[in-house]
């Protein structure tokens, strides 16, 4: 099955629940897709913005949505950790998994992890995998916000370019 025939139905059911939203709550709603691992900004952003919500206004809420997610997840994350090795003792049972994203950790770091991560892997796992290879939740969430920032705002032109093209905007 073709990758296209696979998101059809996942952006009629988006588009379908923004148009039936009234007013300000489509902006609250793309709030709430944004943070939907299915779902996330590379969905959400164009089916709103070529719906007619206005560019800036989705941006700022997929934004937003994305964010709390990773915040959410980070922290999580964090307190499961800390409970898990107060509860084995701080024994630690390596994978090769764990040993492969380690070295490309090294390699490539939080920012490359957090502009490549979410394009790659989407938001939801780059989240959770810098959380696993890295301590400073600070900085896990301060770059993650960078990368989605910059995707956000990729999308957002991205969309509105496309959709002048074809005469949609």
């Amino acid at each position: 099955m073709p990758a296209d025939a696979t998101l059809a139905p996942v952006f009629v059911d988006v588009g379908t629940s923004l148009e039936e939203a009234p007013g300000l709550a489509r902006y609250l709603l793309v709030f709430l897709l944004a943070m939907i691992p299915a779902v996330e900004p590379f969905i959400v952003i164009p089916a709103a913005i070529g719906l007619g919500l206005d560019p800036i206004l989705t941006g700022l809420a997929a934004f937003t949505g994305s964010v709390t997610a990773v915040g959410i997840i980070v922290l999580a994350q964090q307190r499961i950790a800390a409970w898990w090795s107060h509860r084995t003792d701080g024994e630690s049972n390596s994978s090769n998994r764990y040993d492969r994203a380690q070295r490309l950790w090294k390699r490539y770091g939080l920012a490359g992890l957090s502009f490549a991560g979410p394009i790659l892997a989407g938001i939801h796992l780059t989240a959770l995998l810098a959380t696993v290879v890295s301590n400073d939740t600070g900085r896990v969430i301060g770059w993650l916000s960078v990368g989605l920032a910059a995707w956000t705002a990729a999308l957002v032109a991205g969309s509105v370019f496309g959709f002048s093209l074809v005469g949609l905007a």
